[in-house]
């Protein structure tokens, strides 16, 4: 007996020549090959590389001048239009500005364009993380296309689908939380989802989800820990979530801690490995939480004449290896990194500043504001004219550069002389 397929499908078929068969089998390959080439075909043009259009770095990037002491002064270098750039992004030895559909990367000291990214869909945000420029952008109603950039050269790195909602942050490092009105989602810095947490598109197990029909008001993100301030129907009052992503499995989120604040009108300031700060309604009040959700003690502010609270639930701030600089709308605030207790607070502030070298540059009207970082005590202003500024103004230091995100343009300033 012969193995495989049985005799009679090995013998030729009686009264059919033999040319006629192998004109047979070339017309079925034949066509084989035609549909394999249509579908071919029909992936290109309807992948994402189709739609498509990365030019990358010819040369290296060329380093921004070393910071030193804080000058005499600063003056503006150059400018670009910048609304998908939440915040200012001075990374890798240049700078990033988006708009529309694409993503540049520039030189820190002309604003020379040396790289882009463009696809046919409209970003709904960008960011940074693990080394990466992040571009998210929306098809359909979803902001659902996740690319990743080399910051130097613009080349593509890994991509993948995210389920997040128009108006999202890309916030936090490894994990990246993705913010949204009802639902929210961590990855890793392979890219890889590591929690889900809300109004979940495809729920693989119903009942994984601890509740339903909650508003997601405020957010942070630290190690492993994912904050979020939610109002839920049924329930009093505010309750305050922290996700943690590395216990998740499937569908069923794991939390450090979720109970009501007895508060309404809160806003989530910043996350530790082990506190969250909330900001409580009436007279400023940082409440701090420790892991467990317990409240650990309540610390007066000095906010300001203006206490507001950001459109996307994501506080304004910066931080350097001691403190963590909240801009409350009004003031910044120092906290500290790991207690997050407040150290002290500087009125009359535009944006929670960045470090400089050993000093803290904090935009204020008509000028940037040379501070101790340990105390709070300015030394001087630096004059800089921006007119009329309803926006934050954020900063942040490359090099002796610094970059300034005022509302929807990004502005340049080097040493003056």
């Amino acid at each position: 007996m012969l193995r495989g397929r049985p005799l009679r499908d090995r013998l030729p078929l009686p009264g059919v020549p033999a040319e006629r068969r192998h004109r047979g089998d070339r017309l079925v390959a034949a066509v084989l090959v035609l549909l394999l080439a249509g579908v071919a075909a029909l992936y290109a043009v309807q992948s994402p590389a189709a739609h498509t259009e990365s030019v990358t770095a010819a040369t290296a990037p060329v380093p921004p001048p070393p910071v030193g002491p804080v000058p005499a002064g600063f003056t503006e270098l150059w400018r670009a239009a910048s609304p998908d750039t939440p915040v200012p992004l001075a990374v890798g030895d240049g700078v990033v500005v988006a708009a529309g559909s694409r993503v540049s990367g520039h030189d820190a000291r002309t604003g020379a364009e040396r790289w882009s990214y463009s696809r046919d869909l409209p970003l709904c945000t960008t960011g940074f993380a693990d080394g990466r420029v992040l571009a998210l952008y929306r098809n359909d109603e979803y902001c659902s296309e996740l690319s990743t950039l080399q910051p130097g050269s613009g080349a593509r790195g890994p991509a993948r689908t995210l389920d997040a909602r128009p108006g999202t942050r890309l916030i936090g490092q490894d994990p990246v939380l993705a913010t949204g009105q009802d639902y929210v989602e961590t990855f890793r810095s392979d890219l890889v989802r590591t929690a889900e947490y809300g109004t979940v598109r495809a729920l693989e197990e119903p009942g994984s989800q601890p509740r339903s029909g909650c508003t997601f008001r405020s957010f942070a993100a630290a190690e492993d820990r994912a904050a979020i301030l939610e109002r839920c129907p049924g329930e009093p009052s505010e309750r305050l979530t922290v996700l943690r992503p590395s216990g998740t499995e499937g569908d069923r989120p794991a939390f450090d801690s979720s109970s009501v604040t007895g508060t309404d009108g809160a806003q989530v300031v910043a996350a530790s490995s082990e506190r969250v700060a909330v900001l409580l309604p009436g007279a400023p009040r940082l409440a701090l939480y420790d892991r467990s959700g317990r409240s650990i003690g309540e610390f007066p502010v000095d906010a300001g004449a203006t206490v507001a609270a950001p459109s996307d639930g994501v506080a304004r701030t910066s931080a350097d290896d001691r403190n963590r600089y909240w801009w409350t709308g009004g003031a910044t605030v120092a906290l500290d990194t790991r207690s997050l207790q407040p150290r002290w607070s500087l009125p009359g502030t535009l944006g929670p500043g960045t470090r400089y070298r050993d000093r803290l540059l904090v935009p204020v009207p008509g000028g940037i504001a040379d501070v101790d970082p340990a105390t709070g005590v300015v030394a001087r202003t630096l004059p800089v004219d921006r007119g009329p500024v309803t926006a934050p103004v954020l900063l942040a230091a490359q090099g002796a550069l610094l970059v300034e995100l005022r509302g929807d343009e990004l502005v340049v300033l080097g040493p003056a002389g």
